[in-house]
């Protein structure tokens, strides 16, 4: 085990700069995922972690020891790539062993250790089988038992859900996350689904076109977003966004969507600096919007239901008040008298402790409700 840095890391492909003075400091222990679209340099800095790349600048440390420019064989890390890698002429046992034979370990030791990561994974019935007559579920379990039984300072790992159905991948999160505590190996799980970073990583790296964005908890990322890309790309429903104007009122500061207005928390703006004639963007998730059957003290903006979706425990409404599209989520109880229709009017308000304000040409977070309330009551 032990921990890693990345200190101003850059990768350059001809004119194209994929990885864009990245700076990292992994925890020994943590598990750490890198969340982006596609394209936005989180393999390629899986990659150079790994040794399968080598960057145009820049430094990586394991351990202490700077491993840079060394070979993948003498970083001492594992790794589970998209497509499995698994070597098709080879039995379970076989790919398993594969890493401990190169190393020319003794047999005995690796039939140990074969068996034990096998337990582990529970995939000890399938060890004499072949990768062409298993499922994608038992494939990814032996991709992952070959990772694990390197004994590997630093575990990487490439979007290794991303061939499972739905159900699968709902398992496998529940227990990798199980695994990587339980052994405690550093872990670095590249990723573009928010969910798999949301619930199962300690620390998560934002990226977008091959910068870091963010590097924060996941409480954190979703609460106090540093930009809009991090707002938009974390949290299902979509956070709304909207384009607005401060604007003074009877009650102070409010944001002028032009269909509405939206109360603004007055002690927040005043500690933000803000001022009336800023043209920003206004964020606000779907959950912190909640809906009315008519508009009054409690509901003061009046609106059209434009799609209404049932998901179980929760309904979604898609209003619309003139311009403005908004997207609510509120629970069935909460929503049962309310209509369904298409065209019903309805009426909505927005939590003023959970209004964003984003700076429309950098995309940055200038202003966050929910950053100054919520971090003055933890």
């Amino acid at each position: 085990m032990a921990d890693l840095t990345i200190s101003s890391l850059n990768k350059v492909f001809g004119n194209f700069r994929a990885v864009d003075d990245v700076n990292i400091a992994v925890r020994d222990g943590e598990f750490v995922f890198l969340l982006g679209p596609s394209g936005c340099g989180k393999t390629t800095t899986l990659r150079m972690i790994a040794g399968l790349e080598m960057p145009s600048s820049g430094r990586i440390e394991i351990g202490g020891r700077n491993v840079t420019f060394l070979r993948p064989r003498h970083r001492n890390v594992g790794m589970v790539f998209q497509d499995y890698g698994l070597y098709r002429h080879m039995t379970v046992f076989g790919n398993i062993a594969y890493p401990l034979q190169v190393r020319q370990m003794d047999k005995a030791t690796i039939a140990t250790k074969v068996g034990e990561v096998a337990r582990t994974m529970q995939i000890e019935a399938i060890l004499e089988k072949k990768p062409d007559q298993l499922p994608a579920g038992q494939l990814q379990r032996v991709a992952i038992a070959r990772m694990l039984v390197r004994d590997a300072n630093v575990f990487l790992m490439d979007e290794p859900m991303s061939h499972l159905d739905a159900q699968l991948r709902g398992q496998m999160r529940s227990e990798l996350k199980h695994i990587q505590k339980s052994i405690g190996t550093t872990t670095i799980f590249v990723t573009h689904d928010q969910l798999e970073a949301m619930t199962m990583a300690d620390r998560i790296i934002v990226m977008k076109d091959g910068r870091m964005l963010q590097f924060a908890t996941p409480r954190e990322i979703f609460e106090r977003p540093a930009t809009e890309f991090v707002a938009t790309f974390v949290g299902e429903p979509q956070m709304n966004v909207l384009d607005c104007v401060l604007a003074t009122s009877d009650h102070g500061l409010v944001a002028d969507c032009g269909a509405f207005p939206v109360a603004l928390d007055q002690a927040w703006c005043t500690a933000s600096g803000l001022r009336p004639g800023q043209t920003l963007r206004l964020g606000i998730r779907p959950e912190h919007v909640s809906v009315g059957a008519a508009t009054g003290a409690d509901h003061p903006v009046e609106a059209e239901l434009y799609s209404f979706e049932p998901t179980g425990a929760e309904n979604l409404y898609v209003l619309r008040a003139g311009a403005c599209e908004v997207t609510t989520r509120n629970s069935t109880t909460d929503t049962a008298h309310l209509g369904k229709t298409e065209g019903t009017r309805l009426a909505m308000r927005f939590d003023p402790e959970w209004v964003y304000l984003f700076d429309p040409g950098t995309g940055r977070t200038v202003a966050q409700a929910a950053a100054s309330n919520r971090g003055s009551r933890s």
